[in-house]
C-alpha cells in the first residue's frame, strides 16, 4: 500500500493507494495545530503497512536535502505551522521512503501521470484560487532549484482600466495580487461564483492569466498548460484566457492549437492527492 497526504491550510487529505494507484481508503483532516491534526492523520495510516508516502504541502516549504529546513513548513500565518518539521515528524512515526514537495508540484504531477496531461513530458499545472501557484514538469520530473517556483508572483503589466491596487501582501500587484480569488471579491463586492459571465472582471482576469501563461511558455516551452483551481470552475474564462493568450503571444513562437494547448484540469479536485500517490508508488 501507498499513502499520500495532500496538505491544505485548511484541510488535510490522506488516501491510501494500491500499486495502480486505486484509492482504498481516505479521510479529509481538518488543518488544526500540528499536534492535533498529526494525532489524526496517525490515525488514519496506522491502519495500513506503507511501502511509501507522498506528500505535497502547503507552503512556503524547505525542499533543498542539505538545507537544515527541509521538510519543514516555513512562513506562515497557520498556528504553530511556521518552522514545523512536517516530513520529520511524519518520517519518526512510519520510518518509510517519503517524497516531499509543494501541494501544486502533487496536483502537476497528478495530471501528468492520470490526467489532463498524460500525453506530454514537459508541461504546467497553474492553480487559480485563494492564491495563486504553479507546478512545472520537465522531461516528466518536477522542476525546483534551491525552492519551489513561485510562480504566482511574477510581475505582470497592469491593465489601463484597472485601479486595484492588489491583495498581495507582499507585492500587491504581482500576478496573485491582481488575479487570484479574493482580488475579484475585492473589485466586485461579491464571489466569482455570483458573477455574471459578461461581467467585466472576467476580462480583466483573461488580461492577466493569459500574461502569465504566456511568460511560462516563454520561459519552460511545455506541451501543455493545465488550469485548475476555484476561479476556473467558471467554464466561460477558458476561452477568453486562450484568446487573450493569442493576443499577448503575437505569433512570437508557434504553438499547437490553443485549444489543445491551454486545458482545464481533468482530475479536478483530486489532482493533488492523487499526485501525491503517484510519487509514493514511483519512487
Amino acid at each position: 500500500m501507498y499513502g499520500g497526504i495532500e496538505a491544505g491550510g485548511t484541510k488535510m487529505n490522506c488516501a491510501v493507494a494500491d500499486q495502480e494507484g486505486k484509492i482504498i481508503a481516505s479521510q479529509r483532516i481538518a488543518t488544526r495545530e500540528p499536534a492535533e491534526t498529526l494525532a489524526e492523520i496517525f490515525r488514519f495510516f496506522d491502519r495500513y503497512e506503507l511501502a511509501a508516502m507522498g506528500i505535497g504541502s502547503f507552503g512556503p516549504i524547505g525542499l533543498d536535502p542539505k538545507q537544515a529546513n527541509y521538510g519543514h513548513v516555513l512562513a506562515t500565518p497557520k498556528a504553530g505551522w511556521q518552522n514545523f518539521d512536517f516530513l520529520g515528524t511524519l518520517k519518526q512515526r512510519y520510518p518509510i521512503p517519503m517524497v516531499w514537495t509543494t501541494d501544486v508540484n502533487a496536483a502537476a504531477y497528478g495530471e501528468l501521470k492520470k490526467g489532463a496531461a498524460q500525453d506530454c513530458d514537459t508541461c504546467i499545472y497553474l492553480t487559480v484560487g485563494t492564491g495563486i501557484g504553479a507546478g512545472v514538469i520537465v522531461n516528466n520530473q518536477l522542476f525546483q532549484g534551491k525552492s519551489h517556483p513561485e510562480m504566482g508572483h511574477i510581475r505582470i503589466k497592469r491593465h489601463p482600466e484597472d485601479s486595484y491596487v492588489g491583495t498581495c501582501p507582499y507585492h500587491q500587484d504581482c500576478f496573485e495580487g491582481l488575479a487570484a480569488g479574493p482580488s475579484i471579491e475585492a473589485r466586485t463586492g461579491q464571489k466569482g461564483e455570483t458573477l455574471l459571465e459578461n461581467h467585466p472582471v472576467w476580462e480583466l482576469q483573461a488580461y492577466y492569466i493569459a500574461q502569465a501563461l504566456v511568460n511560462y511558455t516563454l520561459s519552460f516551452v511545455p506541451d501543455k498548460i493545465i488550469l485548475g483551481g476555484g476561479v476556473m470552475n467558471q467554464t466561460h474564462l477558458l476561452s477568453k484566457i486562450r484568446e487573450q493568450f493569442l493576443l499577448e503571444l503575437g505569433g512570437y513562437i508557434s504553438i499547437p492549437s490553443v485549444e489543445e494547448y491551454i486545458v482545464p484540469w481533468q482530475l479536478v479536485n483530486e489532482s493533488g492527492i492523487k499526485g501525491c500517490l503517484q510519487l509514493a508508488i514511483d519512487w
